[in-house]
């Protein structure tokens, strides 16, 4: 059987190679028959190669519309057959998206398939990480910063670095005081999926790049027993960031409310962009209970994807549940 699969797809991806456009389709066209016939027989694997491999010759070859019909498709297969993420699975669509050209439309369905297959089949609610971390990676390169957002957030222990790196590409676009913004739009968001540590590394990697790159820019070094803190004079909200991280760490009610009300009017600046996640983070870290809102914490999570000048975010937590800041999520780490 293996040896009759394995002349399918060679004959398969020589007519692709020979690269007649009419030559192309049909063999996705037959690609799509030959693999419903194993999927009616329950034969999976056999499936799951002929989708793969020739999916991945067309993708090679050009043809996105057909290559990402055969990924869609063989995502489709991994669903009907319950395959789990594992290093294999996973490794086949991640060779198909890499050769997806950045503007194919057909792209943004696989993501979408690919992610809903590993929430479903996966150990992780909110999708496997390493997917996640690849999609958002590839996003990160070609600037679609919204949406690399999404799935760094929700990526490895690689992603924060990642993200912040691209947050800080784009801060240096804006004006020079909008730092702080561009700086929460990681850190609030990790924070909001109990992703402590991350929160961390991006606060320490954004503010590590912008004193190397800006040496005029005033910074003071202050060190306690337990903690050094950089402070920046002329940024007053880049240091509620770090105080905030501190306050997270000891999980002191009283020290986040000092806080709030120190840089209240700093905050009101932002014309309440950071209300609803400080809410939320009072809530998660310190058991301060946030106002009741009308709309769901889905809802409320989904508009803080939404960008402007918001930071994104997302996953949810039951309200009133304290998180204790030492562990790591598990699967976001």
């Amino acid at each position: 059987m293996a040896s009759k699969i394995d002349r399918i797809i060679a004959r398969l991806q020589k007519r692709i190679a020979e690269g007649q456009p009419e030559e192309q389709y049909e063999a996705q066209q037959e690609t799509r028959l030959v693999a419903a016939r194993y999927t009616k027989a329950s034969n999976w694997p056999a499936a799951i190669d002929i989708l793969s491999s020739v999916s991945q010759a067309l993708l090679k070859a050009g043809q996105g519309g057909s290559g990402g019909d055969l990924a869609i498709l063989l995502v489709d297969v991994y669903k009907q057959s319950s395959q789990k993420p594992d290093a294999t699975s996973k490794g086949r669509l991640l060779t198909c998206l890499r050769l997806f050209d950045s503007e194919e439309p057909t792209r943004k369905k696989f993501i979408k398939e690919m992610m809903d297959w590993s929430r479903k089949f996966g150990d992780y609610p909110a999708g496997d990480p390493e997917l996640h971390h690849v999609v958002g990676s590839l996003y990160a390169e070609e600037h679609a910063a919204e949406e690399a957002e999404r799935h760094l957030i929700l990526g490895t222990k690689d992603s924060a670095e990642v993200l912040t790196r691209m947050e800080y590409e784009w801060y240096k676009q804006d004006e020079p005081h909008k730092a702080p913004i561009y700086a929460a739009r990681a850190i609030l968001p990790y924070l909001l999926v109990a992703n402590v540590r991350a929160a961390n590394v991006s606060y320490r990697t954004f503010i590590s790049t912008l004193s190397e790159e800006n040496k005029s820019l005033g910074v003071q070094d202050v060190s306690t027993q337990s903690s050094d803190v950089r402070i920046f004079p002329s940024l007053p909200l880049l240091n509620f960031l770090g105080l905030l991280l501190l306050a997270v760490q000891k999980g002191s009610p009283d020290l986040f409310r000092q806080l709030r009300t120190k840089y209240a009017s700093n905050i009101v600046e932002l014309g309440g962009a950071w209300d609803q996640a400080l809410e939320m983070v009072a809530e998660m870290y310190f058991g301060i209970q946030r106002p009741r809102q009308s709309n769901p914490l889905f809802d409320m999570m989904g508009s803080l994807f939404g960008g402007g000048g918001a930071p994104g975010g997302a996953g949810s937590r039951p309200a009133g549940r304290r998180v204790e800041a030492a562990p790591t999520a598990e699967g976001l780490d």
